[in-house]
């Protein structure tokens, strides 16, 4: 018999869509639009997420542009915690710091106000999808230059073969889907 965690992973796992070469040849793009769509995996795949955090204190779940921010709202209400979101460059409105970080071909940046953390706040940092880490990894320093401590790491799926996982070098990273 399945395990109540097994039976979500494997739930989830079948309906993610995987779009070959997308957004370019060699791609296998992981497509949670179709979860998003299912309105039993929206209250399993939150229920997930919270899961490992649920005896934790927690102050702020920080999402990631942009697909983090539709789960990451979700953990903040259910873990009684405020939510942030880090945006790409020019999305945000107010005094703000930047973080750059390395892609494949080059780089790119991510934004947070000034005031979304507050010294010695205890943070999750939740994404749609870990691939090398780059994006996390930025997150949490911008998180740590406004005094916030990183607590965990929230991934719906984790591209293992990428070993982004590596990168943020924490004890507490949890991924539903490991692929």
């Amino acid at each position: 018999m399945l395990s109540d965690d097994q039976n979500t992973k494997d739930y989830l796992e079948s309906i993610i869509r995987t779009i070959p070469d997308f957004p370019k040849p060699g791609i296998q793009y992981k497509d949670i639009t179709t979860l998003l769509a299912d309105k039993k995996a929206l209250p399993i795949t939150t229920k997930a997420l919270c899961k490992p955090y649920l005896n934790v204190d927690c102050d702020v779940v920080v999402g990631l542009e942009s697909r983090g921010f539709l789960f990451g709202t979700n953990m903040a209400e259910v873990l009684n915690a405020s939510f942030v979101p880090v945006r790409k460059p020019g999305k945000l409105p107010f005094d703000k710091i930047s973080e750059s970080y390395e892609l494949e071909y080059g780089s790119d940046l991510v934004e947070m106000h000034t005031d979304a953390i507050k010294k010695g706040d205890r943070v999750i940092i939740h994404d749609d999808l870990i691939a090398t880490g780059g994006t996390a990894l930025a997150a949490s320093k911008l998180v740590e230059r406004l005094g916030g401590e990183i607590i965990g790491y929230s991934f719906i799926i984790e591209l293992s073969f990428l070993k982004g996982r590596e990168k943020l070098s924490h004890d507490t990273i949890e991924s539903i889907l490991i692929l």
